[in-house]
């Protein structure tokens, strides 16, 4: 018996598999108010407006909780895990959020700046909307997210995993790819790509041809081939 290897012709055709999205059903909340506490426990909460610049929540557990206009300014939040939960309108610069657990999550029309969520694992969550500076997702596990009509601007990717991540409408500038794994990443609905660093790592991806062309200066670079009018 010979087992033929699927042919490069059938690997084009072969679909892209979509992302997961977050299906969230809030039950009714409570609102919170005060500060957070390290390793705290908030189930079925409503953080509306409230100013957490600062606070220390590392390790805390949010189930079911919403944080509507909240801002989040140097607040600790390493190790924490956000479960069913919606982040709106949340605003600030240097939020730790390195080593923590998203999953079945949404973050809408943020606006952020230097967020650290290396080594984090990011499951079922969309980012629709806003600004984010400087994200730092290095080594982190990205599986079913989308960044949707949102701009990353200089966003570190290195060492990370990507498994059926999405941008459509986003604007992806000085993208930082070093060193990264993707795998069905669907790159096709992007507005913008402008990738600095690990253009070679885009295996696993998925382009226009339209976008290849694009990205031919990036990958000419990368070979070391120069390119010139004859």
């Amino acid at each position: 018996m010979v087992t033929r290897g699927r042919t490069s012709g059938e690997e084009r055709a072969r679909p892209v598999r979509r992302a997961r999205r977050p299906e969230l059903r809030l039950p009714p909340l409570v609102a919170y108010e005060g500060g957070l506490e390290p390793d705290g426990d908030y189930d079925g909460r409503e953080f509306a407006g409230t100013d957490l610049a600062g606070q220390r929540g590392a390790g805390s557990r949010f189930l079911d909780c919403v944080l509507d206009g909240c801002s989040l300014d140097e607040t600790e939040l390493g190790n924490a895990r956000l479960i069913d939960s919606r982040l709106s309108g949340v605003r600030g610069v240097g939020t730790d959020l390195a080593g923590a657990a998203l999953r079945d999550v949404e973050v809408i029309d943020a606006r952020l700046g230097g967020v650290q969520l290396h080594g984090a694992v990011l499951e079922r969550v969309v980012i629709r909307g806003g600004k984010i500076d400087f994200l730092n997702l290095r080594s982190a596990t990205l599986k079913d997210v989308v960044f949707e009509g949102c701009v990353l601007a200089e966003p570190d990717f290195g060492g990370a995993s990507l498994e059926r991540v999405e941008f459509p409408d986003c604007t992806l500038s000085g993208a930082d790819l070093s060193g990264v794994r993707l795998s069905e990443v669907d790159l096709r609905y992007a507005a913008r790509i402008d990738i600095a660093r690990g253009v070679d790592r885009l295996a696993g991806a998925v382009v226009t041809p339209a976008q290849l062309m694009d990205l031919a200066p990036a990958f000419a670079a990368q070979l070391g081939v120069r390119v010139e009018a004859g």
